[in-house]
């Protein structure tokens, strides 16, 4: 139910005088991975919210932080109630802008690098950042993704000393979506 309302408030934000701009999803994927000397800690959601213009390059993500799956149960329970705080801050959102749609052409498969600049809200934080990715073209359909990374501190988000060793301070972001017309 909680995925529906993120999508029609997405669907909304974005809503166009052409339908036939936007492209979505419902089941994108957003993974991260912390390594360190002590231990790698990874996560994956594959239920992030997208919408993006192909006449705009407008972008829009959002994603439900008790959705990242982790490997062992007591690393979600943490990530939850200790770091992420998800029941505060229940989600994360982006909204952006694709600076390189020019070179984008969906009428012709292949791999177009991109850069996204826009806003993070994450933890109660707003920054704005800029991501290198890349749009892949195939059969009509095309797929963004994305590999980033993000300092906790930027988002407030504290480890306590007796495990700060387990968790970088630098998280890699992956981002792997694959939309639709709609």
């Amino acid at each position: 139910m909680k995925n529906l309302i993120l999508s029609l408030a997405l669907l909304v934000a974005f809503t166009q005088t052409t339908q036939s701009q936007n492209f979505f999803t419902k089941n994108g994927k957003i993974s991260f991975f912390s390594k360190t000397s002590m231990e790698n800690i990874d996560a994956v959601n594959n239920q992030v919210v997208s919408v993006v213009n192909n006449q705009t390059g407008d972008m829009a993500f959002s994603v439900l932080i008790n959705g990242f799956l982790f490997k062992k149960a007591l690393m979600q329970e943490h990530f939850n109630e200790n770091y992420m705080e998800s029941a505060k801050f229940p989600k994360a959102s982006f909204k952006g802008k694709i600076a390189d749609l020019a070179k984008i052409d969906l009428a012709k498969d292949g791999n177009y690098p991109v850069s996204v600049t826009g806003d993070l809200t994450m933890h109660g934080v707003t920054k704005n950042l800029t991501v290198p990715g890349n749009i892949i073209v195939k059969s009509g359909k095309f797929s963004a993704m994305a590999t980033f990374n993000l300092l906790l501190a930027d988002y407030n988000i504290s480890i306590p000393k007796v495990v700060e060793n387990n968790i970088a301070k630098s998280i890699e972001i992956k981002v792997d979506c694959n939309y639709e017309p709609k």
